[in-house]
C-alpha cells in the first residue's frame, strides 16, 4: 500500500475553489500526460514509498476533502533547488476527515487516508450541512 502526503490548502474555501486555483497551472507537455506542478523546498525522504500510487491529500478548512494522485517527483536545478511534485490535474473527492492545522506537508499512511466518495464531489450528502451536525449524523450512521 502506498504512502501519501498531506498538505494544507491555505486560503481555499472549498474543493471547487481549489480546482479553480489549480486550473491555470496545468501543464500540457508535448509528450506525456498533463500535470499540475507543486514546488517544495525538499524532496520527500520517503519518495520511493509514495510512488507509484500515492496521492497528495488536501486539507480544506480543517478537513481533508480531496486528493490528487502524485505522478512524479522532479529535482529542480539552480541555486534555490528544491523539488517539484507533479500532480494529476483531477481532484478526487474524499470523505471529509478532520485535521489540525500544520505547516508544510506530512506523510499519511494508507490506512489513515480517508476513502474516496463513490460519486465524486457532488455525492457527499453532508456537503451543505454544518460540520458538527454532519459529524453527528455520520457517527449515527445516517449519512
Amino acid at each position: 500500500m502506498p504512502l501519501h502526503l498531506l498538505k494544507m490548502a491555505v486560503g481555499v474555501e472549498d474543493p471547487d475553489h481549489l480546482a479553480a486555483l489549480l486550473a491555470p497551472r496545468i501543464r500540457r507537455p508535448a509528450s506525456g500526460a498533463p500535470y499540475v506542478p507543486h514546488r517544495t523546498r525538499f524532496l520527500p525522504r520517503r519518495a520511493d514509498e509514495i510512488l507509484p500510487g500515492g496521492s497528495l491529500y488536501w486539507i480544506v478548512r480543517g478537513r481533508v476533502r480531496v486528493r490528487q494522485p502524485i505522478l512524479a517527483f522532479v529535482r529542480r536545478a539552480g541555486k534555490d533547488g528544491g523539488c517539484e511534485i507533479r500532480l494529476a490535474p483531477d481532484l478526487i473527492a474524499t470523505r471529509p476527515q478532520r485535521r489540525r492545522p500544520m505547516r508544510g506537508w506530512r506523510y499519511l499512511e494508507a490506512g489513515e487516508a480517508p476513502p474516496d466518495l463513490p460519486g465524486g464531489a457532488g455525492s457527499d450528502p453532508a456537503a451543505d450541512l454544518p460540520d458538527k451536525m454532519a459529524e453527528e449524523l455520520r457517527e449515527l450512521g445516517l449519512i
